[in-house]
């Protein structure tokens, strides 16, 4: 995987890394609030031992001494001492395990330090501990001397003070080690499920796999989908996308251009049908007469789509029942589109569209005339693979996130069995996203905007009347395009109708003189001035 293919799984998968790192965050919260609050509480004390002679000698064995009072305030005299005090609970050997006690390196020092389930328990401890220490270094040393005598001074540096905030557990730090093992597992997950998901979802999926070329990448529509082709009208990123694809057909082999074309998909539900009607309508927008050829013979849908007859068809015509002009019928509002519905769905399907009368009738058209079949998926049935290899070639309809690389390999593999033409993947319902939709997403045709120039002859004229508006309007066309020389003598401003671009033009050209006037009015009152 390259650098960007990581970028592209933690952009996908970002909300899954959120959750996990939120997840394992609130748990560590979680568990810090069922653990018992710990408070500590330290104390510092300077040992004194009198001995007569040099200073520096004495110093010396002082340090050297208060080393040893280390191990006599650990052990079991000073904790059993300690748990006889009031105010401490608690055994000798629990009491040692809450105390600390320790000599920085070449001083006399005593630190002192203790904890326990309050702040008064952990300061208390550490006073009486001192106080055990000093009594238990002073009954030792006599003994060693054999005096009565106190032979050790202590003295308190450091008091023991009430702690504020417990020292466990601390909760912004393990929150904090939470969230970032919860983003570490987030990633991995991540990764992890990327590389075990074999679903086609990009563009790069497609054509870095299996060579292919992904001649359409159609976005998701949430109302196309919910209501059909033929209750919703597709948004604009949909229609714009259809319009390339279309396009990117016409443009596929200039000098031999593919005139009928099998519109088909690896499995059900990759949206081939809709697919198919979307291009169709958009070829004949563009002022091509095209047919659309419904050969699903198992499982037809254009018909009931369109509102069609749908007894009569295509098996109509292969079983010489009727003629193709008698079932073909018109659809859409461009007048270019032709629908030739499946018909009555026959026991054979497989043997009727890989006869040679399915050819012929396929190519039975006007050359000018695109033919667009559809027919079963691939994978399940043979139909759309005997197509393929008897016309110009097959476009595959992907489902992107539903289609696998598995079944979208099993489909091409089954087209290059039977020597037929892939000439591309429709990629269906691709994620609208990425620079291009975010800058020109929104750059959609606007109804003209008339200025002041071009609106102020229109509001003089009187309105036009109700009746038979259309008809007055053609009539007025065809007496312009009759009488040129009549044209030609009207006004000047109204032979050169402004369009709203040019008016837009013109807006900006008085915006800039109307600011260049405003710039040499102030340069000249500076001047003056």
């Amino acid at each position: 995987m390259e650098f960007r293919d990581y970028l592209v799984v933690l952009r996908s998968r970002w909300i899954s890394i959120t959750l996990c790192t939120l997840l394992v965050g609130v748990l560590a919260y979680a568990w810090t609030s069922t653990q018992p609050r710990v408070y500590s509480s330290s104390g510092e004390v300077l040992v004194t031992i009198p001995v007569s002679g040099d200073a520096i000698a004495a110093d010396n064995y002082t340090r050297t001494r208060v080393a040893s009072y280390v191990a006599i305030a650990e052990s079991d005299q000073v904790a059993q001492y300690a748990s006889e005090q009031e105010g401490v609970t608690g055994t000798p050997g629990s009491l040692l395990a809450r105390v600390n006690v320790s000599n920085p390196s070449d001083t006399a020092l005593l630190r002192f330090s203790a904890k326990g389930p309050t702040p008064e328990s952990a300061k208390r401890l550490v006073e009486v501990w001192i106080d055990g220490t000093t009594e238990a270094i002073n009954v030792i040393e006599a003994q060693a001397r054999n005096t009565s005598q106190e032979l050790v001074t202590v003295t308190s540096l450091t008091a023991p003070r009430l702690p504020v905030f417990p020292t466990s557990p601390q909760v912004k730090q393990t929150v904090a080690v939470g969230l970032f093992l919860g983003f570490i597992l987030g990633v991995a997950l991540a990764f992890v499920r990327a590389s075990l998901d074999r679903r086609v979802r990009t563009r790069d999926d497609v054509e870095r796999k299996f060579g292919v070329p992904v001649v359409g990448q159609l976005p998701w529509d949430g109302a196309l989908a919910k209501s059909g082709p033929a209750d919703s009208a597709p948004g604009y990123l949909l229609t714009e996308a259809v319009r390339q694809l279309r396009t990117n057909l016409q443009f596929m082999n200039v000098d031999n251009p593919p005139r009928v074309l099998v519109v088909t998909s690896p499995v059900p539900g990759d949206g081939k049908s809709t697919v198919s009607l979307m291009l169709a309508e958009a070829i004949a927008e563009s002022g091509r007469p095209v047919v659309l050829v419904d050969a699903d013979l198992r499982r037809p849908t254009l018909a009931k789509v369109l509102g069609l007859d749908a007894d009569v068809g295509l098996t109509s015509v292969l079983a010489n029942q009727a003629t193709l002009d008698e079932v073909v019928q018109k659809a859409g509002s461009s007048g270019r589109l032709s629908v030739l519905a499946a018909g009555i769905i026959p026991p054979n399907p497989s043997e009727l569209v890989g006869s040679d009368a399915m050819r012929n009738l396929l190519y039975s058209f006007p050359e000018d005339v695109m033919v667009l079949v559809d027919t079963p998926p691939l994978v399940p049935v043979t139909d759309a693979a005997v197509l393929a290899a008897r016309t110009d070639g097959a476009l595959v309809v992907a489902r992107s996130g539903k289609t696998t690389v598995d079944m979208l390999d099993e489909a091409l593999r089954i087209l290059e069995r039977v020597q037929g033409r892939a000439l591309g993947v429709i990629l269906d319902g691709a994620t609208a996203g990425g620079p291009r939709v975010k800058q020109y997403g929104g750059y959609q045709p606007i109804a003209p905007v008339t200025g002041s120039r071009a609106g102020s002859s229109r509001e003089e004229q009187p309105d036009e009347p109700e009746g038979e508006p259309e008809a007055a309007t053609l009539e007025q066309d065809e007496e312009a395009d009759a009488t040129p020389e009549a044209h030609a003598s009207e006004d000047e401003g109204d032979r050169h109708a402004e369009t709203p671009a040019e008016v837009a033009d013109g807006d900006q050209r008085e915006a800039r003189e109307a600011e260049e006037r405003e710039a040499d009015a102030l340069l000249g009152r500076i001047f003056r001035s």
